[in-house]
């Protein structure tokens, strides 16, 4: 299903507003976010929302819960994401007898040395792919979302950073129930947004096919991406973007949002204080993604759908009706009035 698309910006709310700063490469941070965009887009044909809302929840510092059919090119644009800024990629494929150690690490007895040697888990990475993250069991999900929410591991008593920028995009198979473990409601909302990939059109799907047809098999590869910045400053660049102006017209904007999906009839479990926190997180980074320094309504209504869909659940009989939740959602939206002054 396509996001909303945004109307004409409000720019009466921030005439006074400063323009977004100049990043530690000398440009400025639109043209800097500009720059990783076309990169990864060598490398991932069409997708074009879904790599925005990837690159707006790296800058804003939160995880994304990626959902479609598989052989979409999850995996890949992880790998290209990693390669713009030289950071590295890791991946898990979350099975039922997966186990937390498997995925932030342990201590091993070194018989040689006498001494039990750290074996760190995937997790010490820049951009952690979690594969299925709903085929292991609650045990180890919880690990997973542990760091995620503390970005540190603590093995054995000892409490381990990791290095940033750190980033877990997760994925959800939505045609395969049997055998999973649903993430509880607590848990999914520690994603900032959930993103979801549907099949390309038929003239980037041709262009894929004709694409990966030449290549070796295998994965496919990254070669054709730039790193165009280091892992500094993509630190720089989300603590700049953490700055961005956000008046309070446009904040009382998103709590409204928030708040009207805790009163609609249709929705039984609605968004809490951290949705709409993450609206305004996920604002200020498409504000820099349009090279701004403050953050207008239609900021926060653009990821709105994939910050708020896996917040809210639908009543019983709404559910039934065979309604999306997407549908009750943009409904809701539209019936919330924006800030004009």
């Amino acid at each position: 299903m396509n996001e909303e698309q945004p109307s004409e910006p409000v720019s009466e709310l921030a005439s006074d507003a400063e323009p977004a700063t100049e990043t530690t490469t000398g440009q400025t941070l639109g043209e800097f976010i500009g720059a990783i965009r076309d990169q990864i887009r060598r490398a991932i044909i069409g997708q074009d929302d879904v790599v925005d809302h990837v690159i707006a929840a790296l800058l804003a510092g939160g995880h994304v819960l990626l959902e479609g059919k598989p052989g979409l090119g999850k995996t890949h644009l992880v790998n290209s994401l990693a390669a713009t800024f030289g950071g590295r990629a890791g991946r898990i494929q979350f099975t039922p007898d997966l186990m937390p150690s498997d995925v932030t690490g342990f201590r091993l007895f070194d018989m040689k040395s006498q001494t039990f040697q750290l074996r760190q888990g995937p997790v010490f990475t820049n951009l952690l792919l979690a594969d299925e993250i709903n085929r292991a069991p609650a045990k180890t999900q919880a690990a997973l979302l542990e760091v995620m929410q503390e970005r540190q591991v603590t093995i054995d008593g000892e409490t381990l950073p990791l290095h940033p920028p750190f980033m877990t995009l997760a994925t959800q198979n939505p045609i395969e129930q049997e055998g999973t473990y649903p993430l509880p409601e607590a848990q999914l909302d520690r994603f900032l947004m959930k993103v979801l990939i549907d099949y390309p059109n038929e003239a980037d799907e041709t262009l894929i096919v004709g694409t990966a047809a030449g290549e070796a098999p295998g994965a496919p590869t990254t070669d054709g991406v730039e790193v165009v910045c280091g892992p500094e400053q993509i630190v720089a660049a989300q603590e700049t973007v953490s700055a961005v102006t956000a008046v309070p017209g446009v904040v009382g904007y998103a709590v409204a949002l928030a708040r009207a999906t805790r009163e609609a009839r249709t929705i039984s479990l609605g968004a809490g204080t951290r949705g709409a926190i993450s609206l305004i997180r996920a604002a200020k980074a498409f504000a820099a993604i349009d090279d701004r320094g403050y953050i207008t309504p239609d900021d926060v209504k653009r990821p709105a759908l994939p910050v708020l869909r896996h917040r809210v659940q639908l009543t019983p009989e709404v559910a039934i009706s065979g309604q999306e939740t997407d549908d009750v959602l943009a409904a809701i939206i539209e019936s919330v009035p924006a800030p004009r002054e």
